[in-house]
């Protein structure tokens, strides 16, 4: 957490510069507090919804009172949604302190705060969550008029595994090593959403994986210009996925959820969750976890993205206890208010 007051020197620079200079005279008078989220690449759905969240739970001073019609974010705090390499680098951020909160697929968050998989002997000790928001589907993407027997015929093929850093990277491996499909046996490509739609549409890649919440914004794109596929997992390889990842489970992209693809496609979806540090103070989260769930954030999740609007404080809960990692005891004093625990 980054705090600024009338005494600091004048330092700020770039971006924040122009945020400061938007607070004239006596919005000084209050204290501004900068608050990092990490997100994921442009193209996919951590980065539009860490922008609605954001702007939610943002009240920069000098801004108009929740009650005088104004935003009902946290008074003083300015949010920013950074694009970043997804889950994997969000929660290794966050326990390095350089961001306060990031988006983190459940699997990836267990993984991280217990220490083990691909962070094993790395615990991420300070993880604690603030709420579950939404299902993020596992995409595997094929040219139009593309096709697949099954998982294994990836071998020998250019496939995408997403970006180093992200968790789509570390689910997608351990799934396809169940099938005997690794790097040692496919051309790898580690790219972020809108990389890899561009290169499957110039023909450079055969396939490529992506968990995000749908619809994709670069999945929507190459839907309307190049076409594309999605792979329909066998009932077989939906068991063996969830058993290789226990936080991906059955799921289902409903037919003309873009519009090129007319059918439905079986596959395994994970929660997205919004994570902090334990470090971050508690008043701060609870008043940040309020504003998430106030009736202007409402507004905002409705009409900023599709995924925006299942994300509800009905479920802020669901799935949060069998990840293993703590609620924030800012995020469990507003859940205690409001009757949920």
């Amino acid at each position: 957490m980054k705090t600024i007051t009338r005494r600091t020197k004048p330092m700020i620079v770039g971006a924040l510069a122009l945020v400061a200079a938007a607070f004239a005279g006596s919005a000084f008078a209050q204290e501004m507090t900068f608050f990092r989220i990490g997100t994921g690449s442009a193209g996919g759905t951590y980065f539009p919804i860490g922008g609605i969240i954001a702007n939610a739970i943002s009240n920069p001073p000098g801004s108009r009172p929740c009650d005088k019609g104004g935003n009902c974010g946290v008074p003083g705090l300015v949010a920013i949604a950074q694009s970043t390499n997804a889950s994997a680098h969000n929660v290794t951020a966050i326990q390095a302190g350089q961001m306060e909160a990031g988006l983190s697929g459940a699997a990836t968050l267990h993984f991280a705060y217990h220490g083990v998989g691909k962070f094993e002997g790395e615990k991420k000790a300070k993880l604690r969550v603030i709420a579950n928001l939404f299902p993020e589907d596992l995409h595997l993407v094929l040219p139009k008029g593309g096709s697949l027997e099954n998982l294994t015929d990836l071998k020998g093929k250019r496939v995408g595994i997403a970006q180093a850093g992200s968790g789509t990277q570390i689910a997608v491996e351990l799934i396809l090593a169940d099938h005997g499909v690794n790097r040692g046996n496919i051309d790898e490509a580690e790219l972020n959403n809108s990389q890899s739609a561009e290169r499957l549409a110039d023909g450079q890649l055969d396939a490529y994986f992506y968990a995000a919440g749908t619809p994709v914004a670069a999945m929507i794109q190459l839907d309307s210009t190049k076409g594309m596929e999605l792979y329909s997992f066998s009932e077989d390889e939906v068991m063996r996925a969830n058993k290789a990842v226990p936080y991906y489970i059955p799921s289902t992209i409903p037919a003309g959820t873009y519009p090129g693809v007319g059918y439905d496609v079986d596959t395994v979806a994970v929660s997205g969750i919004m994570v902090t540090s334990i470090d971050q103070p508690e008043e701060l989260i609870y008043g940040i976890t309020k504003a998430m769930w106030s009736d202007t954030a409402r507004k905002l999740l409705d009409n900023g993205h599709a995924k925006g609007k299942v994300i509800t404080l009905e479920t802020a809960l669901d799935g949060i206890e069998g990840i293993g990692v703590p609620l924030h005891p800012g995020a469990e004093r507003f859940y205690k208010e409001v009757g949920m625990l």
